[in-house]
């Protein structure tokens, strides 16, 4: 399906209006959970994003925001791997990042340079959307 643009939409793919602007603590409240987001590895072009590891490389750099800090637990109990809150994922073999809005409220330059990043090169992104468990239907 191709855009206005000349680019490729993906009908599971929805833009996310800008988010630049906000105020911190607008978007989450003691009493909804933090929205995740995908930045997905194909430009709005159609074009597969390179260099083919940029999913793990933006994803390390954002390793050392954890819950509990920023080193997290640190020290000899530390270990080496992505933080919670910005994880490499493939979906339909397509590299992408998951985002978690938490990472806005625990350092907002972080997460200023991934929505950047994203925008900056082009590449879409799309809030999650969790869908309820079926409930069988009362006989």
């Amino acid at each position: 399906m191709r855009s206005a643009r000349g680019g490729v939409t993906l009908p599971w793919l929805q833009p996310v209006p800008s988010l630049r602007g906000v105020p911190r603590g607008h978007l989450m409240t003691s009493s909804n959970k933090p929205r995740q987001f995908y930045i997905h590895g194909i430009t709005n072009a159609g074009k597969v994003f390179r260099p083919s590891d940029w999913a793990e490389r933006l994803a390390g750099a954002m390793s050392s925001f954890r819950p509990g800090g920023r080193g997290g637990a640190g020290g000899i109990g530390a270990f080496i791997g992505y933080s919670p809150y910005c994880v490499p994922q493939v979906v339909d073999e397509v590299r992408c990042v998951l985002v978690n809005e938490a990472l806005r409220d625990i350092e907002p330059m972080a997460w200023d340079f991934v929505m950047n990043f994203a925008r900056d090169n082009d590449l879409p992104v799309a809030e999650v959307c969790v869908l309820p468990a079926e409930t069988p239907p009362k006989a």
